[in-house]
Parts: structure tokens; C-alpha cells; sequence
């Protein structure tokens, strides 16, 4: 990961690579056919389990609201403060000159987070927490706290600190309604 986000996608060599792993160069490839499997690989273990813990079935105890933003903590917590916000930042500016890999970013990482949080959508329009139905169409506003804060991070932070965390529950109470204070 670290040669990947130092040198982008591009740059990143299988003997860098291997000489930062301290390892010979044909041991990765009796692992990976090449850098962009090698990549994949990547992709799957450090971020899929986090997106497959969102998309797993909708709470039956609790609100959606209270769903939502336990997955936007943890998301904050492990993506955004932390170097797997340095994959998703270099998808987005890789992805454009790679379409393969925004092509299987988007199957392994956003089809499923978009997936469970249409499901977790649906449930809060039932349940009548939610009261815009569009909201369903489109739960990419959902998640776009999230994204912020991953690009505020890397880009602006140093000049304006952000409380993603807190951005984040602003964002849900436009949605769901003010929070209730006790």
C-alpha cells in the first residue's frame, strides 16, 4: 500500500514493491499474476470486510439513523483518519487513466455500499424515519459526508481542520429530522 500511494498506481513498480517487502521480485508473482491483481488484492482486504460490515442485514433493534451513523463512525474511525483513506484517494485519482480499476472498485466496494445503504434507506421510508422517499434513488447523498471528509483530509485539513464526525451528524439531522437531545 505504501509504494501504491507514494508513487500512484502508474509509477509503482513490482521491484519496488518487493524490495520494501524484503522479499525477491518472483516471490510476488507467485502470489499475483501482476500489479494491478496485486492492487485488487489490495482493495479486498482493506476495504471490502469494512463495506461488507454496512451492507449486512438492516438492525432490527435501533433506528436506521442510529445504523447509519455507526457505519459513518467507523468509516471515519478506519477509512477516513487513517491510510486506507489513502486507497480511496488514489482511486479517485487514478481511476479516470485506469478504468479497470474504478471498474472493480466500483463492483467490490461501491455496488455493495450503495446496495446496503439503499436497503438501510428503504427501511427508514417504511419505518417513516426517513420522510422523502427520493432519498432512495439517489444514496449516494448519504454517503457524501463521508467522501468530504476523505478529500478534506488529505487536501485541506492542515489549513482548516474538519470534525468529520460531527459533520456527519449535521448531514443526518437534514435527513432524518433534528436529534433528540435526553
Amino acid at each position: 500500500m505504501q509504494e501504491f500511494v507514494a508513487r500512484g498506481f502508474a509509477a509503482t513498480r513490482i521491484d519496488d514493491i518487493a524490495r520494501r517487502a524484503g522479499v525477491a521480485k518472483g516471490t510476488i508473482y507467485l502470489h499475483f499474476k501482476d500489479k494491478e491483481s496485486m492492487f485488487e488484492e489490495l482493495i479486498r482486504t482493506a476495504l471490502v470486510p469494512l463495506i461488507d460490515r454496512m451492507a449486512s442485514p438492516a438492525p432490527l433493534h435501533g433506528s436506521v439513523r442510529e445504523a447509519v451513523e455507526g457505519f459513518a463512525l467507523m468509516f471515519i474511525r478506519e477509512v477516513a483518519s487513517t491510510s486506507r483513506g489513502d486507497i480511496v484517494r488514489l482511486i479517485m485519482s487514478e481511476g479516470p487513466r485506469f478504468p479497470e480499476i474504478a471498474d472493480f472498485y466500483f463492483r467490490e466496494v461501491v455496488s455493495r455500499g450503495m446496495a446496503g445503504m439503499r436497503a438501510l434507506i428503504d427501511l427508514a421510508i417504511t419505518r417513516g424515519e426517513i420522510r422523502n422517499k427520493e432519498l432512495a434513488r439517489y444514496p449516494q447523498i448519504m454517503i457524501a459526508p463521508a467522501l468530504v471528509a476523505v478529500i478534506w483530509q488529505s487536501m485541506f485539513n492542515r489549513h482548516s481542520p474538519l470534525d468529520a464526525t460531527e459533520m456527519f451528524r449535521v448531514h443526518l439531522d437534514l435527513i432524518f429530522g433534528e436529534r433528540r437531545t435526553t
